[in-house]
């Protein structure tokens, strides 16, 4: 893997982006993140993940023209999401972190609800598109739907309560995801569920909010090539506690008390300056 080159001011936000062979769709979703990311109030960073790619993906992150928000790149010489996004997470050293989908299919208007909840002391912040007020735009089959109905019932009992595992939208407090993703095995497209289980698993509260999403074309996960593995990985995740004890005492993890016990970099930038 390649190093992420430094950011010059320390951020307070890195948002990764796992990204197979997407020289087509990066640029206009990379340039959407990167202009929102220039909006918000605290310093933002990216780190684009190019997990295996053959089609020049990492070449176009490395000629990203500089502008006010950094964009660093890691290379992932092993395929797989579940890898690439947890490459992207404990390279890492934000106080905040979270990763979004290459093709912006969730509006990046939710990072400002996101970035509130967490610095308001919320430790996992997740894009729901089953809630009632969002908005989805989907093309899906019969045989997506049915199968994701499958995948969100075996998810439930590994996540209850959680609604929608699969959102490419979510937003963490940085000690806890690295904690988290550490022990992540799963290489796939299921690794929500497993990082999901493994946040709750250190104590964390999961907050959903609504979204609006619109379902991209030329998605990269294929559901006749990858609907079998994602379920065979989430009953693994659903049959794994019982296999290997379920009473392992997990690592010690607490949440901030408060935002003034965060790192000082958390200073909101005054209006109108540059990150």
């Amino acid at each position: 893997m390649t190093p992420v080159p430094p950011v010059i001011h320390p951020a307070s936000i890195e948002i990764v982006v796992p990204a197979h062979n997407e020289v087509a769709r990066l640029p206009a979703g990379l340039a959407a993140l990167c202009g929102k990311a220039a909006t918000l109030p605290l310093r933002t960073a990216i780190i684009v993940v190019d997990s295996a790619s053959t089609d020049g993906t990492g070449r176009l992150v490395r000629e990203w023209p500089p502008g006010p928000v950094p964009v660093g790149l890691l290379r992932c010489e092993q395929p797989g999401k579940g890898r690439a996004v947890r490459a992207g997470l404990l390279a890492t050293r934000a106080p905040f972190v979270g990763y979004c989908d290459a093709d912006m299919a969730t509006d990046l208007s939710a990072l400002d609800q996101a970035l509130r909840l967490l610095a308001a002391g919320d430790s996992v912040v997740i894009g729901s598109r089953a809630l009632r007020a969002s908005v989805v735009e989907a093309r899906n089959s019969a045989a997506r739907r049915a199968g994701a109905a499958v995948f969100r019932a075996l998810a439930r009992r590994i996540v209850p309560g959680v609604t929608d595992t699969q959102c490419g939208f979510k937003f963490f407090s940085g000690p806890l995801v690295r904690q988290a993703v550490l022990p992540l095995r799963t290489a796939g497209f299921a690794f929500d569920v497993e990082l999901m289980a493994n946040c709750l698993r250190l104590g964390a509260t999961l907050t959903e909010i609504p979204v609006r999403w619109r379902d991209m074309p030329n998605s990269t996960f294929s559901v006749r090539r990858h609907s079998v593995a994602a379920m065979r990985d989430v009953v693994s995740l659903w049959m794994r506690p019982a296999a290997s004890g379920a009473g392992e005492p997990a690592p010690a993890w607490h949440p901030p008390l408060h935002i003034a016990r965060a790192p000082a970099d958390l200073t909101p930038l005054p209006a109108g300056a540059a990150q």
